[in-house]
């Protein structure tokens, strides 16, 4: 069935006409079945990305996810700066080639509150992970980091350093 405007601004429900087994059907069904599938995708998709367990009790789930980096290539290394908003510097681990950087973080807390009546607890546990290759290889062994204010600070000399080469202004004649 379709709906249509009559005179009257009123919405009135008309039925399809049918041609022997064909169903006739307006440009304007096409779109509410495009729209129908694209929610089923949606749905579909995020209760991929959100692992929520069957059950009746509240739940819980870690979320993995690449944390945001800022690199800069000053010439003689490379300065990187990632956000780990609640890991401890404990828990965070950086593994150097001189080709690649890895960092990664796991953090769980088991403390429980038994006084407390919990709606929804999803900060129980978080775990980062990124991986790169830069472009230029690296010392390795002379990697610098600072964990501060949930900031991580990671410098990266070079081992061949390229000059830095100072641009100059060009006059039009």
């Amino acid at each position: 069935m379709a709906l249509r405007k009559e005179k009257k601004n009123k919405l009135a429900i008309k039925p399809t006409k049918k041609v022997d087994d064909i169903t006739v059907r307006r440009p304007y069904d096409l779109w509410v079945d495009v729209d129908r599938m694209f929610d089923d995708f949606r749905t579909q998709f995020s209760d991929l990305l959100l692992p929520w367990s069957q059950g009746d009790e509240l739940t819980t789930y870690a979320m993995d996810r690449a944390p945001l980096m800022d690199i800069a290539d000053l010439g003689d290394k490379y300065e990187m700066h990632v956000e780990m908003p609640g890991i401890p510097k404990d828990d965070i681990e950086i593994e150097v080639t001189p080709n690649s950087l890895e960092i990664c973080a796991e953090h769980e807390e088991n403390k429980e509150d038994e006084d407390k009546n919990w709606l929804r607890r999803e900060r129980s546990s978080m775990s980062f992970y990124r991986s790169l290759e830069l472009p230029e290889k690296i010392k390795s062994d002379n990697v610098d980091a600072e964990f501060k204010d949930g900031i991580l600070k990671v410098l990266l000399p070079k081992v061949e350093p390229k000059p830095k080469h100072k641009a100059s202004k060009v006059k039009i004649k």
